[in-house]
């Protein structure tokens, strides 16, 4: 009898122990909420642009200042680094982009934000690498009425060969214009 008592003691206790580990693994490294690949196309000036993203959702949780931290590079999503493609040379703010793909990160701030294009495409969002920055230019901020609860960006045809990228989670909306280079 004693034999099963001590058997079942620490069966017990091995089953919390592992409720414990998992727990404090997912608040160390990962989260029990997952994030979905998208993509997003836009056809502008008759060149294609495609954007590919892992897209977190808030949960309740505080977005800007918390899950996107402050000062910090963020990888503009979740799992891996944000995929630009163009078919063309874009001319985003201040920086004149070839054709090809790339990786966008951001540096959030609260009053401004900078939009990072990266040389480097398929890095998990924690190995942004700043030797491989193309550059960094500055996006337009505005808050939002309505809060998004799950991170998205769009690509936003306008008049001619102009578009803009825009950045939307929470109640902020990062955005920079662009042209399509002919």
């Amino acid at each position: 009898m004693k034999i099963r008592q001590i058997l079942v003691t620490g069966f017990v206790v091995a089953a919390l122990a592992a409720i414990v580990v998992g727990k404090t693994y997912r608040q160390s490294y990962g989260s029990r909420y997952t994030s979905p690949p998208e993509s997003v196309t836009a056809d502008v000036a008759g060149d294609h642009i495609r954007i590919d993203y892992y897209a977190p959702s808030a949960h309740g949780r505080k977005v800007m200042g918390g899950l996107v931290r402050y000062g910090k590079v963020w990888c503009t999503g979740a799992n891996w680094a944000t995929k630009i493609t163009t078919e063309a040379g874009l001319k985003i703010g201040d920086l004149t982009l070839p054709k090809g793909s790339y990786s966008i990160w951001t540096l959030p701030d609260e009053k401004e934000w900078m939009l990072i294009i990266n040389r480097q495409t398929g890095q998990f969002h924690l190995n942004y690498d700043p030797s491989q920055d193309f550059g960094r230019t500055k996006m337009d901020l505005k808050t939002l009425t309505d809060p998004v609860d799950t991170f998205r960006i769009e690509v936003r045809p306008n008049e001619g060969n102009q578009g803009t990228l825009a950045l939307l989670w929470e109640k902020t909306e990062a955005s920079i214009p662009f042209t399509v280079l002919q």
